[in-house]
């Protein structure tokens, strides 16, 4: 059975995420097999609208193939130069497609999964979404788009997320324009059914099947995420944090000590970055030279370690602290790339 399973259904073509065992993350093969099906699909006159989802088990994505990307970082790097080369390729062909799509983040929807449905022009969240970008947890940073999307999140929300990895549910989502919609878990294959033959009634049909969702949770720290998160420097952020008499506070600060501090920095540039960005090809070029360098230092390895490989989740990071991070070091992390090696759409 093929990893990833495409059908075309009246005027809707479909694009399901096929490989349950793994929480449907993305493998380079995957990546490839859906940048083909788009490039049929967009000059097929009959095709109207792609609907992205996962098909059996839970989902929706969980990411990218960690593993695989840990090994080749350990090794030279190129097959995980490849399947980054990939992976953005598709999140820039969706990001730029000519047709609606429509993305069903309907479970787990981390790392990969994020930029996969990011770039969708309608984003059904329910209440089954767990939204997170957590890759600072094994040495990475927000990568698939996500210098570009957290960075347009209102005020210094991108910067919580990218650091903490926090999870988001499907009213988070919406409420914070992650998600267009937010329906019932249980409306979603009427959702298919009625956009199918009616794909250019997408919208309205997705209104209609609405519900109100509850309350976004994390509004509630809003303010406090504005002013704590608002620092230049991971050590402003976290002297914010200390400074401030609250539990919340208190909590973050304890989720923010475990991240890799190194790509701590990585992730907070990113998002700084990402906000000054011509155009989306110009951030993934960016991230292209960011991700390939960060998967071949220690602290991947050592995170995916902790959290793949033993599960012991007690990661050795090294620098250990943001202030022993050497900025020289950042600094040679985001240099441009030689022209013939560099990322391009």
């Amino acid at each position: 059975m093929s990893d990833v399973l495409t059908q075309i259904d009246g005027a809707a073509a479909r694009l399901r995420l096929n490989r349950p065992k793994a929480l449907h993350a993305l493998n380079t093969g995957m990546c490839r097999a859906m940048l083909d099906a788009l490039d049929a699909w967009e000059h097929n006159d009959a095709i109207h609208i792609v609907l992205l989802d996962h098909a059996e088990g839970r989902g929706f994505c969980a990411g990218g193939d960690i593993r695989m990307i840990a090994e080749s970082g350990a090794s030279d790097g190129t097959e995980a130069a490849d399947f980054f080369r990939t992976e953005y390729r598709l999140n820039h062909r969706l990001f730029t497609y000519s047709k609606p799509i429509v993305a069903f983040a309907d479970g787990i929807v981390m790392g990969g999964g994020v930029g996969i449905s990011q770039p969708a022009r309608f984003r059904v969240a329910t209440e089954n979404t767990k939204f997170a970008m957590p890759e600072t947890g094994i040495g990475l940073f927000p990568d698939v788009g996500g210098g570009w999307y957290l960075s347009r999140l209102p005020g210094r929300m991108g910067e919580y997320l990218a650091l903490t990895g926090h999870r988001l549910d499907g009213a988070e989502c919406l409420a914070l324009g992650l998600a267009t919609h937010y329906l019932p878990a249980e409306a979603l294959a009427s959702a298919k059914a009625q956009i199918t033959t009616a794909p250019d009634k997408a919208l309205a049909i997705l209104d209609d099947l609405s519900i109100e969702p509850p309350i976004a949770k994390i509004l509630a720290h809003y303010a406090d995420i504005d002013r704590l998160f608002a620092g230049d420097t991971v050590e402003d952020i976290v002297a914010a944090l200390e400074a401030e008499d609250s539990e919340w506070a208190a909590a973050t600060l304890a989720t923010l000590r475990t991240k890799s501090p190194q790509a701590c920095k990585v992730s907070l540039r990113i998002v700084h970055e990402g906000r000054n960005m011509p155009d989306f090809a110009a951030e993934m070029a960016q991230e292209y030279a960011v991700a390939t360098r960060v998967c071949r230092l220690p602290d991947f390895a050592e995170g995916v370690r902790a959290v793949i490989v033993d599960k012991d989740n007690a990661p050795h990071w090294s620098p250990s602290t943001p202030e022993a991070v050497d900025s020289a070091a950042i600094d040679a992390i985001f240099a441009p790339m030689p022209a013939e090696s560099a990322w391009k759409p």
